[in-house]
């Protein structure tokens, strides 16, 4: 029997940004409906819907060698498992999610220490008794089990909650008092599967093309010929941090450029770059980088 790597895949909000971010690296995730269990076309995986919350637990009792979650859940749990890497990617943008404490805006609590006997609804209930004790403070905490910021203040005094964009608060007439934690998607591992011969190189690979296809998010190619007299020019109107390669053409006057840049400048250099005397501008779409 052919070994396998078993991969927990976040259910719920992150289960389409992994599958696209996974394609982007070369692997095609189809998710049938009703099932727990999504297809991978690498037969050496097997995977498993879990979701972000659980997912910890699952890969530090072994139940799953490896999988992506928060690493709010992963403190939330206090679990023993072995972080391969950050993988800044969320439903909404590419920034961190933020776990913070909010009150209505007609609130008299200024600051945790206002918390002082005060009820608090969250899901991220053991950092938060972690927080308040790390301030001296004692307080009420529920679990909630949703729609926590519809709560206050007839039903909490407070919440903790997490967000993005800080529009749900804002919608909710909700103000931010202090932020608890900042989190990212993390590729975890079971610690016995990190030390596996087999495994752990399987992990390796998933973890190198995953953040390849994260760095060329955003940026494309260019290819484009120049004569030797105009190179300087071109070369300036470049972004400076980048190393663009030149290689010689058969025609000893004019050079070939291949270099990398933001996506969003393209529309601003390529005429740019025509006006500086580059020919044969090429654009093309970047799956990967690997560093």
């Amino acid at each position: 029997m052919s070994q396998q790597l078993r991969l927990g895949i976040p259910a719920g909000s992150l289960q389409e940004a992994t599958a696209e971010l996974f394609r982007k690296a070369g692997y095609k995730i189809t998710y049938a409906s009703r099932s727990y269990y999504p297809a991978i076309d690498d037969p050496d995986i097997h995977c498993t819907l879990i979701r972000a919350q659980e997912m910890a637990r699952y890969v530090e009792d072994g139940s799953l060698d490896c999988g992506l979650t928060g690493f709010d859940w992963v403190q939330e749990g206090e679990a023993k498992i072995v972080e391969l890497a950050e993988l800044v990617f969320s439903k909404v943008s590419r920034r961190p999610v933020r776990w913070v404490l909010a009150v209505p805006n007609d609130s008299p609590i200024k600051s945790v220490k206002d918390l002082q006997d005060k009820r608090i609804a969250t899901e991220l209930v053991g950092v938060t008794r972690r927080w308040l004790a790390q301030h001296g403070v004692e307080a009420h905490v529920e679990f909630s089990w949703g729609a926590t910021e519809v709560k206050p203040p007839r039903l909490a005094d407070a919440i903790v909650d997490v967000t993005e964009t800080g529009s749900s608060l804002k919608a909710n007439n909700l103000r931010i008092v202090a932020e608890l934690l900042q989190s990212t998607t993390r590729f975890i591992a079971n610690t016995q599967a990190a030390n596996d011969p087999w495994k752990r190189p399987k992990m390796d690979d998933i973890v190198l093309m995953l953040q390849g296809a994260m760095a060329a998010e955003g940026k494309v190619g260019l290819m484009m010929n120049v004569k030797t007299s105009d190179l300087d020019a071109v070369l300036k109107i470049l972004p400076a941090l980048q190393n663009p390669t030149i290689s010689s053409l058969s025609d000893k006057q004019w050079v070939a450029i291949n270099t990398i840049i933001n996506e969003s400048i393209v529309r601003h250099i390529i005429p740019q770059l025509k006006a500086a005397g580059a020919t044969g501008i090429v654009e093309y779409p970047l799956n990967k980088i690997i560093a």
